[in-house]
């Protein structure tokens, strides 16, 4: 919960801080350090603008706001309160640190304290969702702080896996603010309504915080799982209102409406004060190291980020340090508490590790100990990047461009959040995409955040939610229009698979089993595999079941709270890794291999020469070897051959062919053909979300120039998740327009050898190389040529030109490299 208002203390701090200009400065002290800043951006301080609250808030929690240093509320907090108590569904779409908690608590909270003084009945309750364990329990420790005025008028409980039984019942029986995930009320709450039919009979509210990480099919199940909720409260008597929470997010009310499937008002005015932002983009130098076939390495964004944060932390700037990964975390962590050790033991114990897989106590300290101050600086993954807390932080480091500009944002958001001056630090990784970026500013602050694409109506969400809800209770006519219009085509489908039976005018679910466990929400799958001590046999995590065979294969370097471990055997059938501690002078990085077989096609279509098909594919994935990287350096020492099964997923795709003689039509010779199909590959998914209604995230690719089974060049697009998920047939169906809005993606850019704006992407498992962005626009107008439905897309003398300069050029000077950029906005 952001405070409006600062206490004297917290004012005194925030004055004895540095600015974030004066912290740039001294990180770049030195000529070396100053060079590998490109770019600076300046966000001035912005003025706040008060206002009143509605008169329905009751006096005592106004009483207990401003107990907590909280006179008046910004004018966005008012009208999101209005809008509440008119029973508006609402999203406040403002920026991080704006008080958004604030904006939907108190009229919760004025509500359940209506709500307790009813005369009979448990009175008002309130439910909240939030995306991350760690981001439920910070926002209830804010709600008891908040409320303890009130005593037990309001009654906040976590309720998600870590609960112990023992609590449970409790919380189903007396808690009226209950604080849980989708996964839980998808598995846990829904399934068991029954139990919790006198919490939903009084259900006033719904807060969805952060709601803009529903997105791609993990969204799409949520909506689907809100909508689940909603008919139960129907059937007990009550209709909440929906409070909905994002700082990034664009048309945040249509994403809102399409999430829940309830009109949604919009408040996105954000009339909180913020103080300097002071954004500037790192490029690591070269080093005199050569990496593989002899090419220079670049220092690591891994000990390029150690550094900084050694260096903030010995400034006393509170910082975080956010990384793509938990071995990257990890490790930069223990390279920052040996550096601060040699400057100060006391330093190197203010400085931790922060990511998934750690036990419940061990989160649960660490968000306390940063909370309070105890650790200046902390390696985080993405699980600290919502809106946990951490109120004071004076600097955020993010190590690699996080994927979307809306994650970009969310992690710089996590300094300043008490109004004071910050600074973040991107500091790119040696690979096409962040090297582009910090040479070319503009990608990032001229540009807005991406729009949350979800798709509820998708049939392979549908389908078993439409199952779940049966077994909460028998689904009706009446039903269907609350799942939405495709309900008409999936009910018989799983009628005739004897998943459903239809008894009068119901429909029942048959099966002995739970259908809340048909489907995964978040598309995870497998049971995750416990790190164990082998001497000691104590538990130090998990891992993903999906990431194990790169993170823990035997061999593996696994860090654990600042500690150094060796895989010394991974077993897959028990799930289990056994590590023992060691000091390796290396850090280990798994190679794997990737390849697609066709199972059937179900349909095929002739595009001149070229085909273009959808069917049932298998994906196999292995990991072949590993790497030994020294640190901080990065050099390799030598390569280890590993004996891994393969991972497959079969899934649906759609995919393409070329032939010889439009290779030669369009004067895409054997050295730039995979590059050019590679870049229309990446380009093809950059643009299928604005046909199939997905996230980038949630589909893969892959281009082979000659492929066993059709003999030919060969572009595959494919849904990364099994069974598919419909958006690769959205594809096949709409692929003139589809293609036709790839190729002018790609040839209206005004890049010269292509960028994150056409053809490089995000994702990409092999680095962005090869890519031949004008080989794609030529290969990709040939295969519309043969496309049926109208006139093929004319080559335009632009466009012919394009195709022709820089033929050999595809790795171009990225452009102004080792100039420093300021600009103020």
């Amino acid at each position: 919960m952001a405070k409006n208002h600062r206490s004297d203390r917290s004012q005194a701090h925030a004055a004895s801080r540095p600015s974030p200009g004066t912290v740039l400065d001294r990180l770049a002290s030195g000529p070396s350090r100053a060079a590998r800043i490109t770019h600076t951006e300046h966000l001035p301080p912005r003025a706040g603008r008060h206002a009143v609250w509605p008169d329905r808030i009751r006096s005592e929690v106004i009483a207990a706001v401003q107990a907590c240093g909280i006179e008046h509320p910004w004018a966005h907090q008012a009208l999101a309160a209005e809008h509440a108590l008119d029973g508006d569904s609402v999203v406040v779409a403002t920026g991080t640190a704006s008080g958004k908690s604030l904006a939907y608590l108190v009229p919760v909270m004025s509500t359940l304290l209506d709500g307790a003084e009813a005369p009979n009945g448990r009175g008002a309750t309130a439910l909240y969702l939030a995306p991350t364990k760690a981001l439920a329990a910070d926002q209830c420790r804010s709600v008891k702080k908040l409320s303890q005025p009130l005593g037990t008028s309001v009654r906040p409980a976590v309720y998600d896996g870590d609960t112990p039984f023992e609590e449970r019942e409790w919380i189903r029986q007396y808690a009226n603010y209950v604080l849980t995930n989708p996964d839980m009320l998808h598995r846990g709450i829904l399934p068991s309504h029954p139990r919790w039919s006198s919490f939903l009979k009084s259900l006033r509210y719904v807060v969805v915080d952060e709601c803009h990480t529903y997105r791609g099919v993990f969204g799409s199940h949520v909506a689907q799982v809100l909508r689940r909720l909603r008919r139960l409260c129907a059937r007990y008597g009550s209709s909440p209102v929906f409070l909905l929470a994002s700082a990034t997010a664009a048309e945040p009310a249509v994403a809102a409406r399409r999430l829940t499937g309830l009109p949604v008002v919009e408040v996105a005015d954000d009339a909180s004060p913020r103080g300097e932002l002071v954004f500037a983009l790192w490029e690591p130098p070269l080093t005199e190291l050569q990496g593989e076939k002899g090419a220079p390495v670049r220092r690591t964004a891994t000990a390029e980020t150690a550094d900084l944060l050694t260096d903030l932390t010995v400034q006393g700037v509170r910082s975080v340090a956010f990384v793509r990964s938990r071995r990257g975390a990890e490790l930069i962590s223990v390279i920052a508490q040996e550096r601060l050790a040699e400057v100060d033991r006391s330093l190197a114990r203010r400085v931790a590790a922060y990511r998934g897989g750690y036990l419940p106590e061990e989160r649960r300290a660490l968000e306390r100990a940063l909370h309070s101050g105890e650790l200046l600086g902390l390696a985080a993954t993405t699980a600290l990047e919502l809106g946990v807390d951490v109120s004071g932080l004076d600097a955020v480091v993010i190590a690699g461009y996080p994927g979307t500009r809306a994650s970009l944002w969310q992690q710089a958001g996590r300094a300043g959040r008490s109004g004071q001056g910050a600074l973040a630090v991107l500091v790119a990784r040696d690979d096409p995409l962040d090297t582009f970026l910090v040479h070319h500013p503009e990608a990032l602050f001229d540009q807005p955040v991406e729009s949350t694409v979800l798709d509820p109506d998708n049939p392979y969400v549908l389908a078993p939610h439409l199952c779940a809800a049966a077994a909460e209770l028998p689904l009706t006519e009446e039903d269907l229009d609350l799942f939405g219009p495709a309900c008409a085509d999936v009910l018989p489908q799983l009628e005739a698979a004897k998943l459903l039976r239809r008894r009068t005018k119901a429909w029942h679910w048959t099966r002995r089993e739970r259908a809340a466990d048909l489907t995964d929400i978040r598309g995870a799958g497998g049971r995750p595999v416990q790190v164990v001590e082998a001497d000691t046999g104590r538990l130090l995590g998990t891992v993903d079941a999906g990431a194990a065979h790169s993170t823990v294969h035997e061999g593996a370097v696994h860090l654990h709270q600042g500690r150094t471990y060796l895989v010394r055997t991974l077993d897959l059938e028990d799930s289990v890794a056994l590590v023992e501690q060691a000091e390796p002078p290396y850090s280990t990085v798994a190679r794997d291999t990737t390849s697609i077989s066709i199972l059937e096609t179900d349909t095929e279509i002739p595009w001149g020469a070229s085909r273009l098909c959808y069917g049932s594919v298998e994906v196999t994935n292995q990991v072949v070897s590993y790497l030994r990287r020294r640190l901080i350096t990065g050099e390799v020492l030598g390569e280890t051959k590993l004996d891994l099964p393969p991972r497959t997923l079969r899934t649906r795709a759609v995919w393409w062919t070329v032939t010889e003689d439009q290779l030669d039509e369009a004067r895409i010779t054997p050295e730039i053909l995979g590059g050019s199909l590679h870049a229309a590959e990446h380009a093809s998914i950059g643009m299928l979300p604005l046909f199939a209604t997905c996230d980038r995230w949630d589909i893969g690719g892959v281009s082979i120039p000659l492929h066993p089974d059709t003999l030919l060049p060969t572009v595959f697009v494919y849904d990364g998740h099994p069974g598919g998920a419909g958006f690769a047939e959205r594809a096949f169906h709409t692929a003139r327009a589809w293609l036709t809005a790839t190729r002018e993606a790609i040839a209206s850019c005004e890049c010269d050898a292509g960028c994150p704006s056409c053809i490089q992407s995000p994702k990409c498992g092999n680095g962005n190389d090869p890519l031949h962005k004008r080989g794609a626009v030529r290969l990709l107008t040939v295969l519309l040529r043969g496309a049926p439905e109208g006139e093929p897309p004319e080559e335009t003398a632009e466009t012919a030109e394009t195709a022709e300069i820089g033929e050999t050029g595809q790795n171009g000077e990225a452009g102004e490299a080792g100039v420093r950029r300021v600009r103020r906005r």
